[in-house]
């Protein structure tokens, strides 16, 4: 099981749009910009990065080999090699031989436990505050990141939505969602644009009762900081939620790409509850 689960994440499938050579590394899009001056070997590095640090690469696993990113980002291996030596000087992976490039970053996690309702009530009225433009709604299977994100099997049907969401005519984040495909009919253009998931969720009689966020900090690549109106490598808020009922069994998992300059998550400590909000 482990080496399926590490040749999944060693797949990307290559995508092309806007001038850029775009890349769905476990189904996020990724991009190499060959007009920037930012070398192509570091924007490899920072999206294998940004894919660590979030969790999406976990610790111990495989990252893709020297040619596997040679063939995938269509460079050659001297610059995919120097790529991953990066990796390997900032102690986020480990090269060994007849083993493969392997994860060592493991930052420790405690959980911080918070009342779903509020939390889910600040959310729904953040999304209330805030327009939304869908750039894709489409269907998929699940394989890694979002099986290990979500907590569904390899090739669950799923349905993804991507939004952009603005305040003040400014792009603020990218929102990238995967929810069951028992959701299928209420993810439409229409749905999404007047009404915040969650609550398109609980309007078909399904309950949210948990939730887990991770909060990471990314660099932006060149297709997402177009979409954002921001230069690349700038900073991003990158927020992961998992949603699910009462049971247990997930919902929804969304992706949250926000500008840092315009977006960021307070948190009330007090003595009985942990109550998060967002603020723009």
């Amino acid at each position: 099981m482990y080496a399926a689960v590490s040749r999944l994440l060693r797949q990307p499938t290559m995508m092309r749009d806007r001038g850029a050579d775009m890349f769905d590394g476990g189904q996020e899009a990724f991009s190499i910009d060959r007009n920037t001056a930012v070398p192509l070997y570091h924007q490899i590095y920072m999206q294998l990065r940004d894919e660590i640090v979030s969790g999406a690469r976990a610790f111990g696993t495989l990252v893709p080999t020297e040619q596997e990113l040679s063939n995938n980002f269509g460079v050659s291996r001297i610059t995919a090699r120097r790529a991953l030596d990066e990796l390997a000087g900032q102690n986020f992976v480990a090269r060994k031989r007849r083993v493969g490039t392997q994860v060592i970053y493991n930052l420790p996690v405690r959980p911080i436990e918070a009342n779903i309702a509020k939390a889910v009530d600040s959310l729904v009225m953040f999304g209330r505050n805030t327009k939304v433009t869908v750039i894709d709604i489409r269907k998929e299977r699940a394989i890694d990141p979002i099986v290990s994100l979500m907590g569904v099997a390899v090739g669950t049907p799923l349905v993804r939505a991507t939004r952009l969401r603005w305040l003040d005519r400014e792009p603020l984040g990218c929102t990238i969602a995967h929810l069951l495909e028992e959701f299928e009919d209420i993810v439409t253009e229409r749905n999404l644009k007047d009404s915040p998931l969650l609550t398109l969720i609980q309007q078909t009689g399904r309950r949210i009762d948990k939730a887990k966020q991770t909060i990471a900090a990314v660099s932006a690549d060149p297709a997402m900081a177009a979409s954002l109106k921001i230069e690349p490598m700038m900073p991003l808020l990158k927020i992961t939620r998992a949603y699910h009922d009462e049971d247990g069994a997930p919902l929804l998992l969304t992706r949250a790409f926000y500008r840092a300059d315009r977006y960021q998550v307070s948190v009330d400590l007090q003595t009985s509850t942990l109550e998060p909000e967002v603020s723009v």
